[in-house]
């Protein structure tokens, strides 16, 4: 099979240390055409939803609120997160193209990694959002100033970054001295790190811990909210102020599901690796990085009245 030679001969490359290779989804190379449709579908419908939703949030006046500005900053990172993961899995689907160098490696790595992380700061920044607006209304313009939203949206940079720096100096001092074939479809940090012919329990302990330790806070802070979100939504008198009161976090919930969901089931099947099949583990990794940014703009869509407006008229051709 070709693509068996393929991987053999880049095995045999090993004296190379800046070339490695990707080996696509195993045991499943022979579907590789056929897989990349509906990934192909998800990459377009991303890309379109969220350049789509930046334009009407740009454009339109009165999503000039901090709401938007957070979902704005969703949508770039979904758009980080699926161009850099989705025209190399293309390339290795349609043309074959396994070849990566080690630096290229990083770069992507650190974007994945670094913007995952972002992802999951803003999702706390919009379940602060919902809790503001819904326990301190009154003072919803005064704690969420156009300065504090660039604030916080800084702060989710520095600490994706700060996090992940380390992660990238501890990988570039592992001696790379067997197969250069990253079992996987993009540079997973421990698909990468499994290659390496040296100790690797410090690169190990660490990428644990900034999981537990993201995962972990995050999801911590964004369930103290909807804690406090939930006692003050049923102190509401009548039913139908709870109903929109709890409707302005539908999307957000939803969001934070997308995100969750895969992540937990991915950390779950790499625990478990000799017990699930190795394709399923990919496929849930790349799952991961495509579906949240098709989905997000369209779960926003739907239930954001000003944006589904303004998108009808965008495509209608008219001015607003």
């Amino acid at each position: 099979m070709p693509q068996q030679d393929n991987l053999s001969d880049s095995n045999s490359a090993g004296s190379d240390m800046s070339v490695f290779f990707l080996s696509g989804i195993l045991g499943l190379e022979a579907m590789h055409l056929w897989i990349s449709i509906p990934f192909c579908s998800m990459f377009t419908v991303a890309l379109l939803g969220n350049c789509t939703l930046l334009c009407v949030i740009k454009t339109e006046a009165s999503l000039q609120k901090p709401m938007y500005y957070f979902l704005a900053m969703l949508a770039v990172i979904d758009l980080v997160l699926s161009t850099t993961t989705m025209p190399k899995l293309l390339s290795i689907f349609w043309f074959n193209f396994r070849e990566i160098s080690f630096n290229a490696c990083l770069v992507q790595m650190f974007f994945l990694h670094s913007f995952s992380i972002m992802e999951s700061g803003v999702l706390v920044a919009m379940a602060f959002d919902r809790y503001v607006a819904i326990c301190n209304p009154l003072r919803y313009a005064t704690i969420l100033t156009n300065s504090v939203i660039a604030k916080i949206g800084l702060a989710g940079l520095a600490r994706a970054v700060l996090i992940m720096v380390p992660l990238l100096f501890l990988l570039r001092r592992l001696p790379f001295c067997q197969s250069h074939v990253i079992s996987h479809c993009y540079c997973e940090h421990m698909a990468v790190v499994k290659l390496a012919c040296a100790d690797t329990r410090i690169n190990s302990i660490y990428g644990i811990f900034v999981t537990l330790f993201i995962v972990g806070l995050d999801l911590t802070f964004i369930v103290l909210s909807y804690v406090r979100i939930l006692r003050t939504v049923l102190s509401l008198a009548s039913k139908e102020e709870q109903l929109k009161a709890f409707n302005t976090c539908v999307s957000h919930l939803c969001a934070i599901l997308m995100v969750y969901t895969p992540l937990v089931l991915t950390s779950i099947i790499h625990r478990s690796g000799h017990q699930v099949a190795p394709h399923i583990h990919i496929l849930m990794a790349i799952f991961y990085f495509i579906f949240p940014p098709m989905m997000n703009p369209i779960v926003y869509g739907v239930k954001t009245k000003q944006i589904r407006d303004r998108v009808r008229l965008l495509f209608r051709g008219k001015n607003v």
